[in-house]
């Protein structure tokens, strides 16, 4: 330790110890990603009494789940899932440019009659301080219930929340984040669970290849797949465009395009600023 105290990423980590402490209890909306693995572990090591519970959905990608189930069974927590019905949610289903809304105010308001059935003081959530600065309409609905953010509270970003689950011997600290399946539609482009299938499948394919970060964006008729920059490489390849486009015109597309900008969150985001200039 040096002569001035401990490091700021310590000081901030024992600052969220403290928080999550002081909360006493609380059940977390657990997605089995980076961040909610990272709230949970804290959870734990700060002593309060903690619930997880995780949202089966069909725009939940399996390998999300899987990874929900078989983290909080390593660390030992109290875990319950439960069905989330999205999809009969006709203002979600359209698909305009507050869809995340009307999912998060419906999944919401279930955690919070949960955690006050079973005495739960708190309803957390993994939202990082990176969160404040990108379009979120879920955040407005997580006010609307009172739902908590303990890490954005302590200023964590995602690449601090990496470091610090790497630290922490976290399996998770380098898993690719994976938001929700309708992240990939265009705005009014209705989502169905046959669209929402495509998607998934098409994904899973492409990173047979070895690529681990990669968004197939839905157009209708056109798929457009966005990786990393260097992954540009693997589809120089003749024999894998020719096997991807196969695959991906089995699933029903008519044209397949690599994206040159490459992989970014929220891309379908774009329209809403050229909207505004």
């Amino acid at each position: 330790m040096s002569p001035d105290g401990p490091p700021a990423s310590e000081q901030k980590f024992s600052a969220l110890l403290s928080l999550l402490k002081e909360s006493g209890s609380a059940l977390l909306a657990f997605s089995g990603g980076v961040d909610s693995s990272f709230l949970l572990k804290a959870m734990q090591l700060s002593g309060m009494k903690v619930l997880a519970v995780t949202a089966l959905s069909d725009t939940m990608p399996a390998d999300d789940y899987d990874s929900a189930v078989a983290f909080a069974k390593a660390e030992g927590v109290e875990h319950i899932v439960i069905r989330s019905s999205e999809l009969d949610n006709e203002e979600f289903t359209r698909n305009a440019p507050d869809r995340c809304f009307h999912c998060k105010d419906g999944l919401f308001g279930r955690l919070t009659a949960i955690a006050r059935e079973r005495g739960f003081m708190h309803v957390f959530d993994g939202s990082n301080a990176d969160d404040l600065s990108d379009y979120r309409p879920g955040r407005k609905a997580a006010a609307a219930h009172q739902v908590r953010s303990p890490l954005a509270e302590s200023g964590f970003s995602k690449a601090e929340i990496r470091e610090r689950s790497r630290e922490l011997g976290l399996a998770t600290w380098d898993r690719p984040s994976s938001p929700c399946l309708s992240s990939r539609f265009p705005y009014g482009q209705r989502i169905t669970i046959a669209a929402l299938k495509r998607v998934e499948a098409a994904e899973s394919f492409i990173k047979t290849f070895g690529i681990h970060e990669v968004r197939v964006r839905d157009h209708g008729e056109t798929a457009r797949i966005e990786v990393g920059e260097e992954d540009f490489r693997t589809f120089l390849d003749p024999g894998t465009r020719r096997l991807v486009a196969e695959k991906l015109r089995s699933l029903g597309y008519s044209f397949i395009s690599v994206d040159l900008e490459g992989y970014r969150t929220g891309s379908m985001n774009r329209v809403l600023d050229q909207r505004k200039n």
